[in-house]
């Protein structure tokens, strides 16, 4: 997912210039942590108490769901899991999104990546209980448009987490600190294309057999939840991270 570059050499307290703070929407240093804040607020500062609100419709829709019905050893806990992943996901992103300073930055950077490895163990249990159901059964692994994206978003994962952990911890797998820094904009790059694939997952899993006879979750409630994560998270996108130059803006 969206992870932070290595430390810059700058004033550890200084704030950064309008046009560099720029975000996606809104004004200029909407959603950056100020050096005397606590970097919990992350999780809520601007507008990360959309994707907070978000994150947790969308788990409690999934888990009142599987809590209201009849518990399946080898299913009932995927989609507990999977949904506990994507939560986790989500505070990763959150968190480390409003750094700026050296400080802050290295000290999101652990927090970002020890939330994604979380995340990941989530992902990983919750798809090796799903595949060991349908062997078990003798169902079909690939039945369904979800079975198809949920099975390539865990795997893109596990590249892109292995992607942004050479990054920071091994630059020199890239050929060096410069060169594994010219890199980070991908990695945020596919870290919100992941995102986006991950609550596509999650929308097409209100189209499977089982939560039609079972389940019974709406899809419009699915897609609330999300649209308040996006609505959350993109605003909060900085230009400069992605490698966009802000415009200047007139006086």
């Amino acid at each position: 997912m969206e992870s932070g570059e290595p430390p810059q050499p700058a004033e550890q307290g200084a704030a950064p210039a309008p046009t560099e703070s720029e975000p996606l929407l809104g004004r200029p240093g909407d959603a950056i942590q100020k050096p005397d804040e606590p970097m919990i607020k992350n999780l809520w500062l601007g507008t990360g108490w959309l994707a907070q609100l978000g994150a947790i419709i969308l788990a409690v829709i999934i888990w009142v769901s599987v809590f209201t019905h009849p518990m399946l050893r080898l299913f009932s806990p995927h989609p507990l899991l999977q949904s506990l992943g994507i939560f986790t996901a989500i505070q990763a992103v959150l968190l480390l999104q409003p750094t700026h300073t050296p400080t802050t930055k290295l000290l999101g950077q652990r927090g970002h990546s020890a939330l994604h490895v979380l995340s990941f163990m989530l992902f990983a249990a919750g798809t090796a209980i799903i595949e060991t159901n349908k062997h078990v059964n003798r169902l079909p692994h690939f039945h369904s448009a979800h079975a198809y994206l949920g099975v390539s978003t865990v795997a893109l994962l596990a590249v892109q987490y292995l992607f942004g952990l050479t990054i920071w911890a091994v630059p020199g797998v890239w050929g060096g600190l410069d060169r594994a820094k010219a890199l980070w904009k991908y990695h945020r790059y596919v870290g919100y294309g992941v995102l986006l694939l991950l609550l596509a997952t999650v929308a097409s899993a209100v189209g499977t057999d089982y939560n039609r006879a079972v389940l019974g979750i709406r899809l419009w409630s699915v897609l609330l939840a999300e649209a308040l994560i996006l609505a959350g998270v993109l605003p909060r996108v900085q230009l400069r991270k992605l490698g966009i130059q802000p415009r200047q803006r007139g006086g």
